[in-house]
């Protein structure tokens, strides 16, 4: 592989190894790492590692033109996703005590090694925990290492255990305890630890005492408010695989959904967002409850429904389908987990609610209440512009000097 000449540019360069695609940026984990991604290469000669699933697209063709000096991709075995190899896998997982994704993204370090070989940097940045153990292949290439925590794992398998029956509640249970040991080994290895909220880097400092935390807010790009008129509607967005948002689907479907279809006959709910299979079978059944599948623009879809409802049980990190709400300018329906680390104020930008009854009362007050709805999607479209743009979370990069 030709090696870049560095004196071609002169300012310093710096890595990115990211487990996903950053472009294009969709869904909370590649808006993360795009945003990232931008203000590295804004400042530094940046080169970028990046993983690849079987069959995905090239990685490097959705990158902006320009905007890296040089991207390796890193192809992943196949995997196949029948039930009983799945079921396998994670049996195997269990037994050897490594949480799925952190044993997916294992075992490249030579292929990593071979990339860095003559090459330095003064800035070398990891995203997601799931690829910590990459850092003894980085840190002796880099002067700075750089751990982006999207999540912290052991809280969110540990809550996932809590919001699940057996046998799911066991296996989850078992990954949060290899993920909290896992983390007090990798967390200390790194520089510094980037982290999406002030509860976030509250909670990593009790994992990790001594390390160096800061906020990186989870942002967005600074969107136009879409003029969309609004449907007689109810939305909810998100990777409907990924199992916080999958719990999410089934509670408001058998919980709350019960109590809005029969007290708001007209009203639909709509789920945005790829892999709607993983949901299909929480809603089938129901001519009211829509599976749209992935879209191009997120703010634009939210923006036909009269509230976005976020009623998450489990988790870490921040909700990015809350910014984009309020990026629509959509009143929003959370629990209190689901707007964790947003410096919301309940009442003011959103509603929060945290049993069946209460949601479902939320959910209607702001039907029957054109006004609060637009009270609601005015106070956090402003908070979103003032707090979480990619502009102000650059800025927040800038003061700790990244």
């Amino acid at each position: 592989m030709r090696k870049p000449d560095a004196s071609s540019d002169a300012r310093p360069a710096a890595l990115l190894l990211s487990p996903e695609a950053p472009y294009p940026p969709v869904g909370g984990g590649p808006l993360r790492t795009a945003s990232l991604l931008r203000h590295l290469a804004e400042r530094y000669c940046l080169d970028l590692i990046v993983f690849r699933e079987p069959g995905a697209p090239d990685p490097a063709a959705a990158l902006p033109p320009g905007l890296l000096r040089e991207v390796h991709v890193v192809s992943l075995p196949v995997h196949s996703r029948r039930t009983l190899a799945r079921a396998g896998r994670n049996l195997g997982r269990l037994l050897r005590r490594l949480p799925p994704l952190n044993d997916r993204f294992a075992g490249f370090a030579r292929t990593i090694s071979a990339f860095l070989d003559g090459r330095q940097y003064a800035l070398a940045v990891i995203e997601h925990f799931w690829c910590a153990p990459y850092c003894e292949q980085l840190a002796p290439h880099s002067k700075r290492l750089v751990l982006d925590l999207h999540n912290i794992e052991s809280v969110l398998y540990r809550r996932c255990a809590a919001t699940d029956g057996f046998p799911l509640s066991l296996a989850f249970g078992r990954f949060a305890k290899s993920c909290l040991e896992m983390e007090r080994r990798w967390l200390p290895r790194f520089s510094l630890l980037l982290v999406p909220s002030a509860e976030d880097a509250r909670r990593v400092r009790e994992i990790a005492p001594g390390s160096v935390v800061e906020v990186y807010p989870n942002s967005i790009p600074l969107a136009p408010q879409p003029a969309a008129p609004e449907e007689d509607l109810l939305a909810f967005s998100g990777n409907l695989e990924y199992h916080p948002n999958a719990s999410a689907v089934r509670f408001f479907r058998q919980r709350v959904w019960p109590l809005l279809r029969a007290r708001w006959p007209e009203l639909r709910w709509r789920l945005i967002g790829k892999n709607p299979q993983a949901v299909r079978r929480f809603v089938r059944g129901d001519p009211r409850i829509e599976l749209t599948g992935p879209v191009e623009d997120a703010i634009e879809a939210l923006a036909a429904a009269k509230v976005v409802v976020a009623p998450v049980l489990a988790g870490s990190g921040t909700r990015v389908k809350i910014l984009e709400a309020w990026a629509a300018g959509r009143a929003v329906v959370s629990t209190t987990l689901g707007a964790e680390g947003l410096s919301a104020r309940a009442g003011e930008h959103l509603l929060l609610a945290d049993t069946p009854q209460a949601f479902a009362d939320a959910v209607s007050s702001l039907l029957a209440s054109p006004e609060r709805r637009a009270l609601l999607g005015r106070a956090g479209r402003a908070l979103y512009e003032r707090e979480f743009t990619w502009e102000t979370a650059s800025a927040r990069l800038k003061h700790i000097g990244i």
